[in-house]
This record gives C-alpha cells, sequence and structure tokens, in this order.
C-alpha cells in the first residue's frame, strides 16, 4: 500500500473497503441513513440493534425506539442494503443499568434523565466492546453531534442544527469513547436533509415518525411505569405552602417534578404556586411562588471532563452551561471540589433546576462540548 495513502472519510488511511464500522441502528430514519451512507461509501457495514426490553410489550409501544417494530425495520434497511444485521439481548443490562435508577430516582425526588444513562452504560459501552469484539475500527451512531480532530485529539461538538442538538444527552462520553465513535449527521443541517438521504437510498423507514417518548415509558406516562416497577411507590401526602401552610393532598410524590404548576389540585388561590421542593423524608410536595424555584448555585458530581487537561487545573472556570435540555446554554462559572465534583455559579438565575437532570458545559465561544455532571441535592 502507498505510504501517501488518503485518509477516508471516517478518517482512516486506508480504503473504506478495508474499514469495518459497526453503525448501532434503532431502526429510526436516523441510524438507518448513516448505515446506507457508509455501505454506499463502500465501507464494511455491520448493523446492530439492541433489544432492551420485552419483546412483546414493546410491540405495543409505537414511535419508541428498540421496540420489535423499530428491530424488523432495522433488519430491513440492513436486507436492502446488503450487509450483515445482528440482534443483540440487552434486557437484563438496561434494566439493572437505567430503568432501576430511573425508578428509584423518582422515588428519591429527582428528575432522572434514562437516555444519558442508556448513552454510557449501554450503547457507549457494552455495545461499543461488542464492536471491538467484531474488530471494528470504530463504531458510527445516528445522533446529532459533531467529533472534530482538534490541536490535541478529537473533540465533541454541538450538532449543526442547533434544534437537532443532542449534545444534552452525550455529556457523560469519554475521551476513549469518543476517539472510537463516529457521528456522520452531525454536520446536516436539518433532519429534511436526512429524510431526503432516506428517500434517495430508497429506505423503508424514509417517512417514519421520529421517536417522542423514553423508550420503555409508553405515552409519557412515568407514573405508570414507576407504579408497576415499584408497587406502592404512589403513596399520598400533603401538600403544603412553603411558608407551612397545609393547601391539601397528592395522590404520590411520583406525579409531581421541581418547577410543576399545573395539575397541582389546589386551585382557587390569590397566586400561582408551582413545585419548589419534593420533600421526600415527610412525603410532601411543597409549593410556593415562582422566584423560589430561581436558583444561582448548583452542585454537581459524576463530572465527565473532555475539555482538555485536568478537570483540577484551575480553580474556576468560565463556561456556558445547559440544566435542562430545553435550555439554552447560559454563561456560568465552574469551581472543581474534585475531579468528579463541583459547584456551578449560574451568572443569571435559573427557574426549577431539579436533582436527577444534568449540567453540561460548554466553551464560551465555538461549539464545543467540554463535558458535565449531574445535578444534586448538594451535603
Amino acid at each position: 500500500m502507498p505510504l501517501d495513502t488518503a485518509v477516508n472519510s471516517l478518517g482512516f488511511a486506508k480504503p473504506a473497503s478495508e474499514t469495518r464500522v459497526v453503525v448501532a441502528m434503532s431502526g429510526g430514519v436516523d441510524s438507518s441513513v448513516v448505515a446506507a451512507q457508509l455501505k454506499e461509501e463502500g465501507y464494511d457495514v455491520v448493523g446492530v440493534t439492541l433489544q432492551l426490553y420485552d419483546h412483546g410489550a414493546a410491540l405495543a409501544k409505537k414511535g419508541a425506539c428498540c421496540a420489535g417494530r423499530d428491530i424488523h425495520d432495522a433488519r430491513r434497511v440492513a436486507e436492502s442494503m446488503g450487509f450483515p444485521h445482528y440482534v443483540l439481548d440487552y434486557e437484563n443490562t438496561f434494566r439493572e443499568a437505567v430503568i432501576d435508577e430511573f425508578a428509584d430516582s423518582y422515588l428519591a425526588g429527582a428528575t432522572p434523565v434514562p437516555c444519558i444513562r442508556c448513552n454510557e452504560r449501554v450503547k457507549f459501552k457494552d455495545l461499543l466492546a461488542t464492536a471491538k469484539d467484531l474488530d471494528a475500527d470504530c463504531m458510527a451512531t445516528g445522533h446529532y453531534i459533531r467529533r472534530e480532530m482538534g490541536e490535541h485529539g478529537a473533540e465533541l461538538h454541538s450538532a449543526a442544527d442547533a434544534n437537532r442538538d443532542q449534545s444534552y444527552f452525550l455529556f457523560s462520553t469519554t475521551q476513549e469513547q469518543l476517539d472510537y465513535l463516529r457521528f456522520p449527521l452531525g454536520g446536516l443541517a436539518s433532519k429534511a436533509e436526512t429524510r431526503a438521504l432516506a428517500a434517495r437510498y430508497g429506505l423503508s423507514v424514509a417517512d417514519k415518525p421520529d421517536s417522542q417518548d423514553i423508550c420503555f415509558v409508553p405515552n409519557g406516562n412515568y407514573a405508570a411505569v414507576i407504579e408497576k416497577l415499584r408497587p406502592g411507590a404512589a403513596e399520598p401526602g400533603e401538600i403544603v405552602h412553603a411558608d407551612g401552610r397545609v393547601l391539601g393532598e397528592h395522590r404520590g410524590l411520583i406525579h409531581y417534578t421541581v418547577g410543576q404548576r399545573r395539575g397541582l389540585g389546589i386551585g382557587g388561590l390569590d397566586e400561582p404556586l408551582y413545585v419548589v421542593k419534593l420533600d421526600v423524608d415527610a412525603r410532601r410536595v411543597v409549593v410556593g411562588p415562582k422566584e423560589m424555584l430561581a436558583t444561582r448555585r448548583v452542585p454537581i458530581r459524576e463530572v465527565n471532563w473532555i475539555g482538555g487537561g485536568s478537570f483540577t487545573d484551575q480553580a474556576e472556570r468560565e463556561v456556558l452551561v445547559r440544566v435542562r435540555s430545553t435550555r439554552p446554554p447560559a454563561p456560568a462559572v465552574i469551581r472543581p471540589i474534585s475531579e468528579t465534583e463541583a459547584e456551578v455559579e449560574l451568572l443569571s438565575p435559573e427557574q426549577g433546576v431539579s436533582p436527577g437532570q444534568a449540567c453540561v458545559f460548554y466553551a464560551t465561544e465555538g461549539s464545543r462540548v467540554l463535558g458535565g455532571g449531574w445535578i444534586w441535592k448538594g451535603r
């Protein structure tokens, strides 16, 4: 082979035909397009789909990823494009690593984000290890995020399309994982481009709707899933004002989240009230005026730093942070306590910051994702 062999589109100095790539296929249009595109470019593509929960129950969950229908759709795409496809049973792993923590977090008064844990503990851990076992040079996914080469190696960057950007859900990607992963859709300007590619490849999923809910939570009914997983979890208790007044009775803490206003069942009051705290020990929903939701200091732990160097190299760092997936990044200062803990000071107060959510770090200029951590109640 000539010494000046060109680098292919996945960053390897060898022909595409000699580059094996495992594509994580959920059965949706995004990962299907990634697989089809790489196959068309001549790569040695292997599709892998994870069965994450009971196959029979999954068939009734329309619009949820990794359900029975989605496994069928992924297989059809692989057959039509002519590459091998495997289904791996990860039901026990998914339950232990994602679902159980989801239920326990809700019972503890937090608002968990299971999609982050799934990427962290299943897709980018066990599935990535499987890709290496298959002698793949890399693993590609349909996530909308960019991997770019910087001065010191691979960097994570927000997607070109801010409306599709999934950086909030991928903050816990480690440097080692980032070196191995590829995200071919991150540079596309819109989802319309993805669907146009699917139509060009003649994929059966070209018009398939996007999944809206957490894959194991049909119709977004978190409480029903938790009651099934943890019978007796929905014990009633008092709704109390922050000033101590008892205003009514709730139907179980799992039905409420910090920042919630609607559905409290305490109408007829002079002021609008919001959930400001969930007191798990006393089984109380504490409500108060909107200004009580404002927070400037956010304790975080399980920090994953991919911004270069050591997280504790600096006593404080000016960054942008996102404290919910639906919020834009806002100016903040991070003060590390250790390699895995820190306090984040928001320069402008944010409302509804909740334990169990992620706090994701971004560079003050450009699109680089620097990592993040999990919001908790602090000591």
